[in-house]
């Protein structure tokens, strides 16, 4: 055996140990872990209703029924503590919200471009803020459709409307991405979204060319726009001034709105992994290492839909290469149904495990059907605590902390006032986390002490019943995310007192056997024999009931009383 050899059977053997040994060891402690801040993001696939809307609009009465369905569906992934939801809102040159610039979807009423009766767009923002979830409108960037899609959108479809922006390659339809006006187009979509709705995030998907380009036709747009470049960088700057196009139009809106997109799952070749010819940045033309650069992306959902070497080091490059924005890895939990290749539930999450053990700002789960069947058992070990979407720190600074505290407590728990958070100039009115935790601190890091997320008021009640000492705390949230630092307030418990409480019992009770004194949970404070006088000591300030019982146990007496 040469030396070689042996040393690679030494270092497979190291391997062995380090996943025998070393990795249930990091699984474990991560049991324990928690994050406070983390995407929990689902992807909602409306083409071709996979996941939503199995029903369609034929009658009024069908209204209901689809809306229902979707809030079915937001309820589980809200049980499941996602936080996130990238709605697909565009879907193949088609929309699900009343445009002037594109029709309704098929997928909502049978007929492409008719109208639903209500606005799903609108109604699924509503839903997901009523939830404490975002909302991101998911965007299918440049397929337009197959051709029988196509056909059946009529005069409606963009390839009749405005032939120059799209080209035809193997047997679908595409935006060009060659052609200068693409990005404005693509741009206004994202424009009249933006502008109307209260969307939390906009995320392009297949922003980029066409799969395996032999024969694309662009060689003329090429010879117009590009003769100073190669075909590859002119192509890959095609694709980056539509996305620049897309992060400026939502900045001069509404910076505070999430810009992303989803680059294919291997940016490139690494060191010791080649991408086998299937990466984002040689084979469809995507620099989204560079937009993050560049600053004209401020999230990446790489789609690493793979297992073993061809996932944990793709996602090490994409964290190496953040700029200080927000990487969120792709999981193809499709990928545990038995057509689409069967993987054993413990590859999805040790992909949930890892991305968060390397320190990527959350994951997101390709796609809800998938998450709620046979990935929901393996999602809810993980994400078994609720978190917080992440700020966007470099978009802002965080607000001041609130101001004029005011806690008190009762029987039944706390209530908190405060005065208002003025906002940044141009910003939203700034939220309120709420948190709380018993003794004498309250850690606002952690996760658990997170009473309440988004509150809009100036108030909040927390029914909590406890005769300890509680800590409470407010902090202020700005559009960004941004959290102040907290106000906080202890609320003491009243020392007990080491006077006894005499208690005179009315001459009328006859037969009295045994006497108790409950508190207001129901704890007995003292337990007895019957006397018409009774002395009770270390009693608290509070409601109390006092009980006579015979000697069978029978009830004889009963009053409430205060101390």
């Amino acid at each position: 055996m040469s030396i070689f050899v042996m040393f690679f059977a030494m270092r497979r053997i190291c391997y062995l140990i380090y996943t025998m040994l070393l990795v249930p060891m990091v699984l474990a402690a991560q049991e324990q872990y928690s994050p406070k801040y983390e995407y929990r993001a689902v992807w909602l696939t409306t083409v071709e209703n996979l996941d939503w809307p199995r029903t369609k609009v034929r009658n009024r009465s069908d209204i209901a029924v689809q809306q229902n369905e979707l809030v079915a569906i937001l309820d589980s992934l809200k049980a499941m503590n996602v936080n996130t939801v990238l709605l697909q809102t565009r879907l193949r040159g088609d929309v699900i919200y009343p445009s002037a610039i594109e029709p309704f979807a098929h997928v909502l009423t049978g007929v492409e471009g008719r109208n639903p009766g209500y606005d799903p767009l609108a109604f699924a923002i509503e839903e997901c803020h009523r939830r404490g979830m975002q909302l991101h409108a998911w965007l299918v960037t440049m397929p337009l459709g197959k051709d029988e899609h196509v056909k059946r959108q009529g005069s409606l479809a963009l390839s009749r409307r405005q032939r120059s922006l799209c080209t035809h390659y193997k047997d679908q339809w595409y935006m060009e991405p060659g052609n200068p006006k693409t990005g404005d187009y693509i741009a206004g979509i994202v424009k009249e979204i933006v502008s109307n709705y209260d969307v939390d995030g906009i995320h392009l998907d297949y922003i980029r060319y066409p799969d395996r380009t032999n024969g694309y036709p662009d060689a003329s747009l090429h010879r117009k726009y590009g003769r100073s470049l190669s075909l590859a960088d002119w192509r890959r700057s095609n694709v980056t001034r539509i996305a620049t196009a897309v992060y400026n139009v939502v900045k001069e809106i509404k910076p505070w709105v999430r810009v992303s997109c989803a680059p294919l799952g291997k940016y490139d070749n690494i060191t010791r992994y080649r991408s086998l010819g299937w990466d984002a940045y040689n084979a469809v033309y995507q620099e989204a290492q560079d937009w993050v650069r560049n600053g004209i992306m401020d999230i990446l959902f790489p789609m690493i839909y793979f297992s073993g070497n061809d996932f944990y080091p793709f996602v090490l490059d994409w964290l190496e290469n953040n700029a200080g924005r927000h990487i969120v890895p792709g999981i193809g939990v499709y990928r545990l149904m038995p057509e689409y290749g069967g993987w054993r539930n413990i590859e999805v999450e040790r992909q949930l495990r890892t991305s968060r053990g390397a320190g990527c700002d959350g994951t997101a789960m390709f796609r809800a059907d998938h998450l709620l069947g046979c990935g929901k058992d393996i999602y809810g070990r993980v994400y078994d605590k609720p978190a917080l979407v992440p700020p966007m720190s470099w978009a802002g600074e965080a607000p001041a902390s609130p101001q004029g505290l005011v806690a008190a407590r009762d029987a039944k728990g706390v209530s908190l006032e405060w005065d208002r958070v003025a906002a940044g100039n141009g910003l939203p009115a700034v939220r309120y986390n709420v948190y709380a935790s018993l003794g004498d601190t309250v850690d606002t890091d952690n996760i658990n002490n997170l009473v309440a997320s988004s509150v809009t008021s100036l108030s909040y009640r927390w029914d909590c019943r406890t005769s300890s000492n509680i800590s409470v705390a407010v902090t202020a949230v700005d559009a960004y995310g941004n959290e102040s630092t907290p106000a906080v307030s202890v609320l003491k418990v009243p020392p007990t007192s080491r006077v006894g409480e005499c208690i005179e019992l009315p001459v009328s009770i006859r037969g009295g056997w045994r006497i108790e004194v409950l508190d207001l949970y129901g704890r007995k404070v003292y337990n007895g024999r019957y006397s018409r006088r009774i002395l009770v000591h270390g009693l608290q300030q509070g409601h109390y009931s006092l009980k006579v019982y015979d000697r069978h146990g029978a009830l004889l007496y009963n009053r409430h009383f205060a101390r």
